[in-house]
C-alpha cells in the first residue's frame, strides 16, 4: 500500500506475491520499496520490451477493435490496465495510442494504407508480454510478424550492486 509520505511507486512488504521481482533498498524504517526487476539466468533487468511489427495487417483503422485488442492483450499478458488513450487520424484512418499499465505500457501506431502496424510492448514484474502477440495476430491477421526483444536495464546479478 502506498504511504502518504513515500515517493511515487509501489511500496510492498517482503512477503509480496511477486516472487520473481527483486527487493530494492529500504526506503524508510519498516518499509521496503519493491522495484519489480526480474531475475533470470544470472541477469537482473527492469523488464522485457518487445518491438512488434505487423506487415500485411487488416482492420488497422478500426478504433473499437484496437481498444478491444489492447484490453485483451493486457489480460493475456497478465498485466494491470490503468488507462487507454487512442487517437484516430483522418483522412487515412491511422491510429496512435497507448495502454498505460501498472507494469509499463503497450503503444501502437498504424498505417492502414500500408497495412502496417508498430507495437511496443514493455512490461516488468511477473507480466508475460510475449503472450500479447497472439492476440494482436488474431485481431489484425498480418501476413508477417517481426518481433525484437530488448531486456531493459540488463546487468549481471553480480554487477548489479555497482549500479544501485
Amino acid at each position: 500500500m502506498q504511504e502518504a509520505n513515500q515517493p511515487q511507486g509501489v511500496v510492498a512488504s517482503a512477503g509480496d506475491s511477486r516472487a520473481d521481482a527483486s527487493l530494492g533498498r529500504h526506503q524508510g524504517e519498516g518499509d521496503i520499496r519493491k522495484d519489480y526487476f526480474i531475475e533470470r539466468d544470472g541477469y537482473r533487468y527492469a523488464g522485457t520490451h518487445l518491438i512488434v511489427d505487423l506487415y500485411g495487417a487488416e482492420r488497422l483503422d478500426d478504433l473499437e477493435l484496437m481498444e478491444q485488442t489492447l484490453r485483451a492483450a493486457v489480460a493475456a499478458a497478465d498485466a494491470t490496465l490503468l488507462h487507454i488513450h487512442l487517437h484516430h487520424f483522418t483522412p487515412n484512418g491511422g491510429i496512435s495510442g497507448v495502454a498505460v499499465l501498472a507494469e509499463s505500457h503497450i503503444s501502437v501506431h498504424t498505417w492502414p494504407e500500408r497495412h502496417f502496424a508498430a507495437f511496443d510492448i514493455f512490461m516488468c514484474g511477473k507480466a508475460e508480454p510475449e503472450r500479447a502477440i497472439p492476440v494482436l495476430e488474431q485481431a489484425f491477421t498480418p501476413r508477417e510478424v517481426c518481433v525484437k526483444e530488448l531486456l531493459r536495464g540488463k546487468v549481471t546479478i553480480d554487477d548489479d550492486d555497482l549500479f544501485s
